[in-house]
């Protein structure tokens, strides 16, 4: 087949005229390309993405326009051949798609159902407030281009996400809904001065010429608010006819359209009221609160978006370190494993990676939602997406960028708000069976108005039509869950299922794993018991001496208390000739005098016989013994060290009325201490996994809803198995979570957050759907009794959806 070649002013993708002005291009076999459109440019650059850029040479036709949802452009199907992007496992493919033109959960509704009629098609979830689809599909019964093209037959745009493009699709749908708001504005101003001579004049001294003659000026003057600015609402009603479906649009567009032909029959013949002032305020307040309703879905989703972004295009390589550092920027997904590269101040790291050379602070808010930067040195890790926030550093890759820490959270995001709980699931069945009630309720409230009074028919039908869009019903719980999970996202909690916040709500019982959870997961020197008449902090450092040299976890948390303890002598001691006997301890000499570290009975070897006194009150925790020759020293018990905001988190939930149960797989003395000291009343130590499993679900078998908190690894089945779950979120671990929630800021009192944020989101959910119901069973008998003209309905109708808004955006801001 030979090419088709377009000329300058024509787009390159579907051969019509470029308008005046057009910005649109794309680049495709190294020239910027000319598009008509942007529909036209996503889809030109997605076929680029995907390796497909040869098909502009082998076609014989030009595509279909973009923009025309009607058409399906035979090109789509060309994503049959990428099924290696989207491959899940050796049946199934998964894909996260960007939609164009969603407008509220009507969309939502109509784009799931259409899916789940497509063969082969296994899940298929719209976020509402991020305009993100998830889908899942077998690779034997459907293919990529017979999803893009089903989202399409029902008049949207779809195409793989992007970070960028997707921002800049939301810019631009800003742009569009902010001209055809200012057309809407003009048009209800300039109609309203020709309206109000009329009104004033309904005593007749209006002739009947000027009359007309303001009815044919209002006309004109509302034909662009009809032909531009109406057009979201038609072609919203026109899709979801065409799916055999009532979406919210359905009542919009009939009300708008019977406000105007009603006017201009009447315009044309001279006889009856005209309503192109009603026909204009109304479109006019509808695009305002789709506007208010546009800015809070982008409010909403902007923690998601700035992770989206967090990671960097391109990184600065130096190929030859150490013999050169010669930099070369390289894209970030070129980065393998042991690449070098320089990261400077205010950059974003590319990719998880060691310090080789240099210190600096970290700033890893985007990450965890820690604001205080951290200070990392040469040796310590890094994750990819963390922000240099001081020195320039060198670092050594230790995971692709693909591979990161950030990736790996963005795999988890893009599952996180996909689904629906059951009160948004029972609010979508409402507002569709509420429109097609309302579209009978219209008709019968015109034929009795026809019957009883004609002339009041068609404004009577007109202002039920109106007041009554069920926006408000539909976007009462999406817009509450949206705002809370972009509160609680900004604050290290992501929640990855849809159901955390309501089933939360109802939680009976708080169960807590202990190591790594309420505990810190490594031992810490709780007390120093001096059994000489040396000081304690004189015996703390002669200890870390000893352990200097040791990799074990106690010695470690020997030096650590030695470094912190402000009374101690000089902490840079160096013990001489040390000698570590496995299982036993440590014996070495410092200042010309021996000492040995360790169990009573190796240290007894060396300081005699072990002494009674100062040797009670250790349960619970690990006794480790310092010695000379002939004398005990001290006495180090160390244990694994609460996490600082445990207590507080416990007490919290007990306040709440919930049962707090500590199941751990450590020693049950050790357990019953922390439980003790945390006052859980339920404890059980050294549980197995499948233990820990049966006693969850157990209490499930008696009515309990059980909220798990757990290390997000080795409580993989209960975290499951619980009716909502925490893990303690920390590096590669993320991507393994097994958990409804993931604690990216490794803070047990962010559960605490959660369960806030979750009755504030629940009680702000009541009271939208409360209002939202309120309004319509007052609003729709006032309006069909002939209590409310066109115009008034239409100001009601804006200010519900307004008020369902702005009370869901509340929770941000709590």
């Amino acid at each position: 087949m030979n090419a088709v070649l377009a000329t300058a002013a024509d787009c390159f993708h579907c051969g019509l005229p470029v308008p005046p002005g057009g910005r649109w291009s794309v680049a495709i076999d190294g020239a910027a390309r000319p598009m008509c459109c942007p529909g036209c440019e996503a889809v030109a650059q997605t076929i680029v993405d995907i390796g497909q850029s040869a098909y502009y040479q082998t076609r014989s036709a030009f595509a279909a326009s973009a923009s025309g949802a009607e058409l399906v452009p035979p090109e789509l199907h060309l994503y049959d051949n990428a099924d290696a992007l989207f491959q899940l496992d050796e049946d199934s493919c998964e894909a996260t798609l960007a939609v164009e033109g969603i407008r509220c959960a009507a969309c939502v509704w109509l784009i799931e159902r259409r899916l789940a009629r497509l063969p082969g098609v296994q899940a298929a979830n719209l976020n509402v407030a991020t305009e993100r689809l998830y889908v899942r599909w077998s690779k034997a019964l459907c293919r990529p281009g017979d999803i893009l093209q089903a989202v399409r037959e029902v008049g949207y745009a779809a195409y793989p996400y992007d970070a960028v493009r997707h921002g800049e699709q939301l810019r631009a749908a800003a742009k569009t809904l902010g001209r055809q708001l200012f057309v809407a504005a003009l048009s209800m101003m300039q109609v309203m001065m020709y309206a109000v001579p009329a009104y004033l004049a309904e005593d007749g001294t209006l002739d009947d010429n000027m009359a007309g003659l303001m009815r044919w000026a209002s006309l004109l003057l509302t034909l662009p608010a009809i032909c531009y600015s109406a057009q979201p609402f038609f072609k919203g009603a026109w899709a979801s006819l065409r799916a055999r479906a009532l979406g919210m649009d359905v009542p919009v567009a009939l009300g708008i359209a019977a406000a105007f032909f009603g006017s201009v029959v009447a315009t044309w013949t001279g006889e009856g009221e005209v309503y192109f002032d009603s026909a204009t305020m109304f479109i006019f307040l509808l695009l305002c609160s789709r506007y208010l309703e546009l800015l809070a879905r982008r409010k909403a989703a902007s923690a998601l978006e700035r992770l989206q972004h967090a990671l960097p295009a391109s990184a600065a390589r130096l190929d030859g370190y150490p013999d050169s550092h010669a930099v070369s920027v390289v894209p970030a997904a070129a980065l393998a494993a042991g690449d070098i590269i320089l990261v400077k101040p205010g950059e974003a790291i590319a990719a998880d990676a060691v310090i080789v050379d240099g210190s600096t602070a970290i700033d890893m808010s985007l990450l965890t939602g820690e604001s205080a930067a951290q200070r990392r040195h040469a040796g310590e890790e890094v994750p990819g997406g963390a922000i240099n926030a001081s020195n320039a550093v060198l670092l050594r890759v230790s995971r692709p960028a693909r591979d990161s820490t950030l990736s790996d959270l963005l795999k988890l995001i893009e599952r996180a708000g996909m689904g629906k709980p059951q009160i948004a699931q029972w609010a979508d069945r409402a507002a569709s069976w509420f429109v097609a009630g309302l579209l009978l309720f219209a008709l019968a409230s015109f034929a009795f108005w026809y019957w009883h009074d004609a002339a009041r028919a068609w404004p009577i039908a007109i202002a039920v039509l109106v007041v009554s869009c069920p926006c408000a019903l539909s976007l009462a719980t999406p817009s509450a869950l949206a705002a809370a999970t972009d509160r609680l996202l900004g604050r290290g909690v992501l929640i990855v299922q849809p159901h955390v916040l309501e089933t939360l709500h109802r939680a009976s019982h708080v169960v807590f794993d202990k190591t790594g959870t309420l505990t810190l997961g490594k031992p810490v020197v709780r007390r120093v018991d001096a059994l000489d008449a040396m000081p304690r902090g004189w015996c703390l450092q002669v200890a870390a001496a000893l352990e200097a040299g040791s990799a074990h976890p106690l010695a470690r948390a020997v030096v650590e208390a030695a470094a912190a303890d402000a009374t101690g002598q000089a902490p840079d001691w160096r013990a001489e000739a040390v000698e570590e006997l496995p299982g036993q301890g440590l014996e070495g000499s410092l200042h010309g005098r021996r000492y040995r570290l360790g169990s009573a009975a190796f240290v007894a070897e060396l300081a005699g016989v072990s002494p009674d006194a100062g040797l009670t009150d250790g349960a619970g925790m690990t006794p480790v013994y310092l010695g000379a020759e002939g004398k005990w020293l001290a006495r180090l018990l160390l244990s694994d060290a609460l996490r600082a905001d445990a207590a507080a988190v416990v007490e919290h939930c007990r306040a709440a009325g919930k049962c707090v149960v500590l199941l751990s797989g450590d020693h049950d003395a050790l357990t019953q201490a922390v439980a003790a000291e945390l006052h859980i009343d339920i404890a059980c130590g050294e549980c197995l996994p499948d233990e820990k499993l049966a006693f969850v679900q157990k209490l499930q078998a008696t009515g309990a809803v059980v909220a798990m908190v757990g290390d997000g690894i080795n409580d993989a089945a209960v975290l499951r198995a619980a009716d909502v779950s925490f893990a303690m979120g920390s590096g590669a671990a993320l991507a393994q979570a097994h958990a409804d929630t993931v604690l990216l800021s490794g803070q047990l009192s962010s559960v605490v957050e959660a369960a806030r944020t979750a009755t504030q989101t629940m009680r702000v959910i009541r009271q939208n759907l409360a209002w939202a119901t309120l309004y319509n069973v007052l609003a729709i008998p006032a309006a069909a009794l002939g209590y409310l003209n066109p115009w008034l309905s239409g100001l009601g109708m804006a200010l519900s959806s307004a008020v369902v808004i702005a009370n869901a955006l509340r929770l941000r801001r709590n």
